[in-house]
């Protein structure tokens, strides 16, 4: 102290220097999310509700939340619960094995009750600004496809959830629920159909904006847009030490995250990879783009009312089966038509040309070549789907809408997904067609990859999640209370009760403003 009261210049560089020490430190918080899409929002609330006491900080490199995937222009705002979709419901051994089905349907169930308890908390305003009543169509034509369709709508009706679906191959029947498929198509053509008025349309853009502003609302809550994750280390004690730079000004700072979640989409492997967990070594990421037929022709879009879903082709993913839909978006009523497969090596829609190379290494290099050598048809598939015309698009479409207008569709850029390859013994490396879960042994860090069913079933996805990283907590008498007043079907097997069925349809229909089955 005498050196330094014998010297201000001294003095005042260690009051510079214990000043930018003290800028320097890093922000702490209980939660921090990486990404400001659906999946991170809806963890977001579960843990507001769960412990309304945590800080959590969110931060997505866009300049707004729910811009890539969640954007509802970016995805087929399908509510999956397998009403449509045939992969769900494969034949095996000359039997149709609806056990996928059943289980899509059941999250898509707890989807609706957290969608419900949200209205009824004041989280989620207006519901038909996000959610509304849209029949579910399977929609096939040739002997063996609808040999299969009535062999699946025959197994679908063991089961409660599926009672409202119907079956027919009476054009005209089929013409007074999708007549605008049904003009002009040659009468001789054999056709069959499953109709199922309970289906839904969603906008997971608008809940997750909807989300967001609430939780801006919390005290323990802080969002920063338009900032990207540099780096992600261990810190001594077992957090997480978070490095981002804002975009805009250049700035940069960290967070220290006692928990640290990463639901960025496609960014989500390449970001796992940063934090050097052994568990992200065994994934790979292939993308695979959308683009959609769009038409907002009033005089079109209500003429149809309905998510029409076809059988994908040889050797196409899941995500890439032909649908005609309605959708409603920014508060129109519009029709979609696709996906057609595209390919680019970003990650995201508004990624880097280097993402794919950038998250390739030793560890799953070898796997991706062991699946490209095995999926060759979903090679061939995606080679052929970039190769389309505008006028082979437009012959796909017709294949639905037989007097379907060129000039009345635009193509449009939907959003990127990444299909995730797992590290496999046996097989090198395995496709895998789901989501998964990728957490730290000690629960500390978790991120969610993959493609289908996705944002349809956030809120089971999620308590999977905590159900993963937060075992203990899951297990209070406090936690478990709270879950099951939010959804009241939990830990019920809805298709084993049917009573328990039709209460949960009547609780989120009045909550949600939808339809009955009986309309």
């Amino acid at each position: 102290m005498k050196i330094l009261s014998k010297s201000p210049w001294a003095l005042a560089a260690l009051c510079l220097a214990m000043g930018m020490a003290q800028a320097a430190e890093s922000k702490k918080v209980d939660v921090m999310l990486v990404g400001g899409g659906i999946m991170s929002s809806t963890l977001a609330v579960w843990l507001n509700e769960l412990e309304p006491g945590w800080s959590m900080e969110m931060v997505e490199r866009l300049d707004k939340v729910a811009e890539e995937s969640s954007n509802g222009w970016n995805n087929a705002g399908t509510g999956h619960s397998a009403l449509a979709e045939l992969n769900y419901t494969p034949e095996k051994d000359g039997k149709i094995d609806i056990s996928k089905a059943v289980e899509i349907n059941e999250s898509f169930q707890i989807t609706r009750q957290f969608l419900a308890w949200q209205v009824k908390q004041g989280v989620l305003k207006n519901p038909r600004s996000f959610i509304n009543t849209t029949p579910h169509m399977s929609f096939v034509w040739g002997d063996d496809n609808i040999r299969f369709l009535k062999k699946r709508y025959e197994a679908l009706q063991a089961s409660p959830l599926f009672k409202p679906m119907q079956y027919s191959e009476d054009h005209a029947q089929i013409a007074k629920w999708v007549p605008l498929m049904m003009e002009g198509r040659d009468p001789n053509q054999k056709l069959a159909v499953t109709w199922t008025p309970i289906g839904t349309d969603v906008n997971f853009g608008e809940i997750t904006r909807q989300y967001v502003g609430y939780l801006q609302t919390r005290p323990n809550f802080d969002l920063k847009l338009s900032t990207e994750v540099e780096n992600i280390t261990r810190n001594d004690d077992g957090s997480w030490h978070v490095e981002y730079k804002n975009l805009k000004d250049g700035s940069t700072a960290a967070t220290d995250a006692k928990f640290l979640f990463i639901g960025a989409g496609g960014a989500a492997l390449p970001l796992l990879q940063k934090s050097g967990i052994d568990e992200a070594k065994d994934y790979a990421g292939f993308p695979v783009g959308g683009s959609f037929l769009v038409t907002d022709n009033p005089a079109l879009a209500q003429r149809h009312m309905a998510k029409a879903y076809g059988i994908a082709a040889t050797g196409a993913p899941p995500m890439s089966v032909p649908h005609l839909d309605t959708r409603v978006l920014d508060g129109k009523r519009m029709i979609l038509f696709g996906p057609f497969a595209t390919f680019s090596t970003k990650f995201l829609k508004q990624g880097s040309l280097f993402d794919l190379m950038a998250s390739m290494s030793l560890h799953n290099t070898w796997p991706m070549v062991r699946v490209g050598v095995r999926e060759f048809d979903l090679v061939q598939y995606l080679i052929g789907q970039v190769l389309q015309s505008d006028d082979d698009r437009f012959v796909a479409l017709q294949t639905y809408f037989p007097e379907a207008k060129q000039q009345d569709w635009r193509l449009w850029q939907a959003g990127q997904r990444v299909q995730i390859i797992k590290k496999d013994e046996n097989q090198g490396g395995v496709l895998k067609l789901g989501t998964e879960i990728v957490a730290s042994k000690d629960g500390s860090i978790a991120g969610l990859l993959g493609a289908s069913p996705g944002a349809s079933t956030a809120p089971p996805i999620m308590l999977d999640l905590l159900g993963k990283v937060f075992k203990d907590k899951l297990a209070t008498p406090e936690w478990q209370a709270k879950v099951r007043q939010i959804i009241p079907s939990y830990g019920i097997r809805l298709n084993e009760h049917p009573d328990k069925v039709q209460e949960e349809w009547t609780y989120t229909n009045e909550w949600l403003q939808l339809a009955p089955a009986s309309e």
